[in-house]
């Protein structure tokens, strides 16, 4: 069985600067600002929320199938998906655009300085879930960041379908509206946040955690290190975290949380089952810079 992922799919390039900014930006002259950075360290990186969810997946022995819209750039991108084994045949070619792209450029001090291209991200929506096709095999789904329209529409498109989906609202979190937010929820089966989010949450939704968990079959909100607290009809349980080997890089630890959630809940796992999975999955990855530069073996995790 199946599980589809909406979502991004972007090209991250890093870029390293050995100085700090606070030396290179006056503050007194902010109001002109016109800086050039040297920064003797780059690396590109396959990234985006839907293809870090879909590679970790891959990872465990699950059947990604992400739905993402991609310009013709990312032919590289697709073709390692595809020599990994991820089926890439919901994934949309934008020939009108490019692969979102985000640049980040981080200092010694790890202050960073961002620019986000989205790209044929904007345009995912007309990418849609049909209940005849797109759901054949599907025993779950989630909807990860994406364009706003395309989160909106999948949601609804899932529950058309009568495929359960989780709701991963992420840093596009603030483009609904309380009213919205409490829409797609009744749609959905799970909901899933960081505490950041989950506190941005209950304030769009005018709802508690306790109850957002009342309108789901359960609400997990993770907590970095700390592990995860799962919320069901009310009541909280506190699943701890695992400790790494190495921290090295937090991008993508979230998202190969919500694979192992996806892994087992097309298994039938209960929450906690999913969770610590998840906790662990997250421990792996965070030894690893980048968000598809990690692996693991399902056997030695139990998996098989």
């Amino acid at each position: 069985m199946s599980a589809i992922i909406c979502g991004s799919m972007a090209i991250d390039t890093i870029l390293n600067f050995s100085g700090d900014f606070a030396e290179q930006i006056l503050a007194d002259q902010i109001h002109k600002l016109n800086v050039s950075f040297y920064v003797p360290g780059m690396r590109k990186e396959y990234g985006g929320c839907a293809g870090n969810i879909a590679y970790a997946l891959r990872q465990l022995g699950g059947e990604p199938l992400p739905m993402a819209a991609v310009g013709p750039d990312a032919s590289d991108y697709l073709d390692r998906f595809q020599k990994m084994g991820i089926d890439t045949r919901l994934i949309m070619v934008d020939d009108s655009t490019y692969t979102a792209l985000c640049t980040i450029m981080t200092d010694k001090s790890n202050n960073q300085i961002a620019g986000f291209h989205p790209g044929a991200m904007a345009n995912a929506h007309l990418n849609p879930i049909a209940a005849d096709e797109s759901a054949k095999g599907v025993k779950i789904g989630i909807i990860s960041p994406d364009g706003r329209d395309a989160m909106w529409q999948h949601a609804h498109q899932f529950h058309a379908a009568g495929i359960p989906f989780v709701f991963d609202p992420g840093q596009q979190l603030p483009v609904f509206n309380g009213q919205e937010h409490r829409e797609i929820i009744s749609l959905a089966q799970y909901v899933t946040v960081n505490d950041y989010e989950g506190a941005l949450l209950t304030e769009k939704t005018g709802w508690s955690l306790a109850e957002i968990s009342n309108q789901v079959q359960g609400l997990v909100v993770t907590l970095a290190d700390q592990g995860c607290e799962i919320w069901t009809q009310g009541s909280k349980v506190h699943v701890p975290g695992v400790k790494a080997t190495e921290v090295l890089d937090p991008t993508g630890c979230g998202d190969a949380f919500r694979a192992a959630l996806l892994f087992g809940l097309e298994r039938g796992w209960s929450l906690e089952r999913c969770c610590m999975l998840g906790n662990q999955i997250g421990a792996i990855k965070i030894a690893s810079r980048g968000g598809q530069n990690w692996t693991a073996s399902p056997a030695a995790l139990g998996l098989s």
